[in-house]
């Protein structure tokens, strides 16, 4: 009798750390900061502006039907071509230019959100990570595809929500 109630507390404790692991696994997978949230997206050309001489196109950049979406312009540079990715609340450019594709600080003419403000939405361990995306010069549409791809990864955790 006493054998037949070990083996039935085993079992009860494998079940238990079964059960155990099995939410640890999930909620680990769960921190690992996948966002499914931002595998979709819409982009939109913003036609009939008067933009002057060095905006070149505009686009509107929404993860979400419910949220404002995200202003992406195309400024034409020296160095190459400049997407300037803006919303009310933060500014980061992503610049194409012969050493390749990546996120960089906007500039300070540029961007109309405050730098304190735009220091707490923007990570900057990863805007340092995304400083090189691809070693090549982009055409629009793989440019606007990066960035929807990775401006959900340089927002804070905190402030995601900006995004949908």
């Amino acid at each position: 009798m006493f054998n037949l109630k070990l083996k039935v507390m085993k079992r009860i404790s494998y079940l238990a750390v079964f059960i155990l692991v099995f939410l640890l696994s999930a909620n680990l997978a769960n921190a690992t900061g996948n966002r499914s949230a931002f595998n979709e997206y819409e982009i939109n050309l913003v036609q009939d502006l008067h933009m002057g001489k060095q905006v070149k196109a505009v686009w509107k950049l929404s993860y979400s039907k419910n949220e404002t979406p995200v202003t992406v312009v195309k400024r034409k540079t020296i160095d190459g071509t400049e997407y300037l990715v803006q919303s009310e609340y933060f500014a980061v450019c992503y610049s194409s230019t012969s050493t390749g594709f990546g996120a960089k600080a906007a500039k300070g003419a540029w961007c109309a959100v405050p730098k304190k403000i735009n220091r707490a939405v923007i990570n900057q361990q990863e805007l340092a990570r995304q400083e090189i995306l691809t070693p090549a010069k982009v055409d629009d549409e793989t440019a606007l595809g990066l960035i929807a791809s990775y401006l959900p990864d340089l927002i804070n955790k905190g402030y995601t929500h900006l995004l949908n």
